[in-house]
């Protein structure tokens, strides 16, 4: 019986994920080793660690960065202490904070100076949520993650009242908890232009597509990527089996027995060589390789500010 690996697009690398990895790659290259990065850059143990070889060092506090050093914000987002104390300690920064990220920063400011009272939709610690909760200056904005919290919120009945979400939830999931939010305040309302991103968005839909083609999924990325989990969970709620993996080294094969027809897909912070070397893997299989564009993908960021005055400064 004939054996297919369907590969589908868009996957991997979103346009914030490889403007925050090539800030790190570009400090490396004009300041030299360390460059120290405020928290995973991406959350991808391959991206990190390839970062780690040429000089690049993780940290999760800046406490650990010495004075003056040169160091790179995360895709993420930061909190507005934490920029306070770059700047007092002589650190020379580099943001590279997606802008996706950055718009709902903004928009904590803008509807707090209109008088809304905010509840923000995503996961609880996740590292996004915390830097955007921190814009609230010690308003407590409550944390939304399902149905059931929305059920035990307590705020009363603001006459203004909005949500703003993590970009990288699941688009299904974050549909629902957005119905319940608006059954119980009818008069809630939207940010301008959604939250959830556009890479997490077209992710989840082209795996959709993919399910349909297979009897089992395998999503690339890391397991503390929220965007790459929400892909598996995507898939797996098309009813079929789905698997997050890191790399081909890491995979049970037995998960596969009597797979026929198997999808790939990646999150957005999974590197496209490990999408690569499973291809071959399977080819090796005897599958053959069948392409699934769902979408194109044209979006492009310009580089950190910060990465533009260092290059002018140095005529880069």
């Amino acid at each position: 019986m004939k054996k297919t690996l369907f590969l589908v697009s868009p996957r991997g690398f979103c346009a914030g994920v490889a403007r925050a990895v090539k800030a790190v790659e570009d400090a490396l290259e004009i300041f030299g080793a360390p460059v120290y990065v405020k928290h995973e850059i991406v959350h991808n143990k391959h991206v990190v660690s390839a970062l780690q070889k040429k000089g690049a060092v993780t940290v999760d506090e800046l406490a650990k960065i010495p004075d003056g050093s040169v160091v790179v914000f995360s895709a993420h987002g930061s909190t507005p202490l934490q920029y306070e104390e770059v700047k007092r300690r002589g650190m020379r920064l580099i943001d590279a904070t997606c802008p996706l990220v950055t718009k709902v920063h903004l928009e904590v400011h803008r509807f707090l100076k209109e008088g809304y009272t905010i509840v923000y939709i995503g996961h609880k610690g996740h590292i996004e949520g915390i830097g955007v909760l921190a814009e609230a200056a010690g308003i407590a904005i409550p944390v939304i993650e399902t149905v059931a919290d929305v059920a035990s919120l307590e705020i009363g009945n603001p006459e203004k009242l909005v949500y703003l979400t993590q970009t990288t939830l699941s688009v299904d999931d974050t549909k629902e908890v957005v119905t319940a939010l608006r059954g119980k305040y009818p008069h809630i309302i939207a940010p301008p232009i959604e939250d959830i991103c556009y890479a997490t968005t077209n992710r989840q839909e082209a795996v959709r597509h993919l399910a349909e083609k297979c009897d089992t999924v395998l999503v690339f990325g890391s397991t503390n990527s929220s965007n790459s989990r929400r892909l598996a969970e995507t898939a797996r709620a098309q009813g079929v089996s789905a698997y997050l993996v890191d790399d081909m080294s890491s995979f049970d094969m037995g998960l596969l027995s009597g797979s026929m027809n198997i999808g790939i897909t990646a999150g957005a912070s999974a590197p496209e060589e490990i999408v690569s070397e499973a291809v071959d893997f399977f080819r090796e299989q005897g599958f053959s390789v069948s392409e699934l564009v769902v979408k194109e993908e044209r979006m492009v960021f310009s580089e950190p500010l910060d990465m533009m005055r260092i290059k002018k400064e140095r005529q880069l």
